[in-house]
């Protein structure tokens, strides 16, 4: 019991591009206080690298089906954002196309959640465990 505990509470290190997942939450508030301040060339121009950087992240994170999954989520999330934006600053109603991305992500987790989640972590205990 008193390694279990342990093993939960171990400390993973993190990923040699977690520098990069830091990055990309700069990159994402600048795009969306580019939409906040209504700065349209801005917020337009930041889609790019910050979709980009999470697709590299998705690709990245192959190895781990937990992260994988997150990440997919990540890069609906964030089209989802786009495309409400630049419904925004156009006065066209993209809500719905937003909507059908945001669904894809949480359909993407929820998978994860009911299929895989379990044996992860099982797996993940009893590797910690030894």
């Amino acid at each position: 019991m008193q390694k279990e505990a342990n093993a939960i509470a171990t400390v993973k290190p993190a990923t040699s591009y977690k520098w990069i997942e830091n990055g990309h939450i700069l990159l994402w508030l600048i795009k969306d206080t580019c939409w906040a301040t209504v700065w349209k060339p801005g917020g337009i121009f930041m889609i790019v690298p910050t979709i980009g950087v999470a697709l590299y992240i998705l690709w990245r994170s192959m190895g781990n089906r937990a992260e994988f999954y997150h990440n997919a989520s990540i890069c609906f999330w964030i089209a989802a954002n786009s495309i409400w934006m630049v419904g925004e600053f156009f006065n066209k109603d993209l809500r719905p196309v937003a909507v059908c991305f945001f669904a894809s992500g949480l359909i993407v987790l929820i998978v994860y959640y009911l299929l895989y989640f379990k044996k992860d972590r099982k797996k993940e205990l009893e590797t910690a465990i030894g």
